[in-house]
């Protein structure tokens, strides 16, 4: 099965490769433009939630009476991963979600989150994805983005949302971006310290101790099945497409912020 994960990051690779050097790290060079890439990047954030949630329900028990369900050991590597995101601790040591944190952060910058927040107080009133999402008033490439990953969570199959969730949503952020965070942050007094804390956090828990555990995850139910493999494959190569094409956006909202 190793070489089968292992085909997957070749094919995968010129398209996480566009991601890394992507032109936009290098356009975020205020904390206006830093503010423009949260007030896009927050819905990314969120909807990971829903598609990690959804590999729960599939993979573990969440209905009562309870009964076994499943694989004991993909169990624990999504209880594992959820018990991260949800119920992680921010710069203060208190428990947060990833989602809470990066508001936190966008708050302390200055960016607007009436956009995110109306979208949340609509799910909250029992909106449904559709509806909660237009009355956003949401750009195409991000409601693309978060179209594509419902669409994901629609297919019931829980190997095609490994595999988006393992390959599709990491956020590749090269280093010289952090560099760039943490300089931002020293000349505007501390502005950006949560977003600094959040994006050191991602890759000490996600980049390292989620992604091995996402990585035999998807192993585990893809297994020996090669159209599993084939359709994990392109469903992780739509993800990385729509992520491309949400950061394409974001630069030219830069540019038009700077023009």
């Amino acid at each position: 099965m190793e070489n089968r994960l292992e085909l997957l990051r070749q094919e995968i690779n010129p398209l996480r490769e566009q991601l890394v050097n992507h032109p936009l790290y290098g356009q975020i060079i205020s904390l206006r433009d830093l503010n423009i890439f949260m007030e896009h990047h927050v819905f990314a954030v969120w909807d990971f939630m829903s598609l990690l949630k959804s590999l729960q329900r599939q993979l573990t028990c969440v209905d009562i009476p309870w009964i076994p369900k499943g694989n004991a050991s993909t169990r624990y590597l999504i209880n594992e991963i959820v018990t991260g995101e949800e119920s992680d601790v921010d710069q203060n040591g208190n428990r947060t979600s990833h989602f809470e944190l990066y508001l936190n952060a966008m708050h302390q910058a200055g960016s607007n989150t009436d956009t995110v927040n109306t979208l949340i107080k609509g799910l909250e009133h029992n909106l449904d994805i559709n509806m909660a999402l237009s009355s956003c008033n949401l750009s195409q490439p991000i409601l693309d983005f978060v179209h594509n990953t419902f669409d994901t969570i629609a297919t019931g199959k829980a190997h095609i949302q490994a595999a988006a969730f393992t390959f599709g949503r990491e956020d590749l952020i090269p280093g010289m971006f952090i560099s760039f965070v943490k300089e931002l942050n020293k000349q505007t007094k501390d502005k950006a310290s949560i977003f600094e804390y959040y994006l050191e956090r991602h890759i000490e828990v996600d980049g390292e101790h989620h992604s091995h555990l996402a990585y035999q995850m998807t192993e585990q139910l893809c297994g020996n099945n090669q159209q599993y493999w084939e359709e994990a494959t392109a469903a992780t190569k739509k993800a990385l497409h729509t992520r491309i094409r949400l950061w394409d956006s974001i630069v030219s909202e830069i540019q038009k912020s700077s023009g």
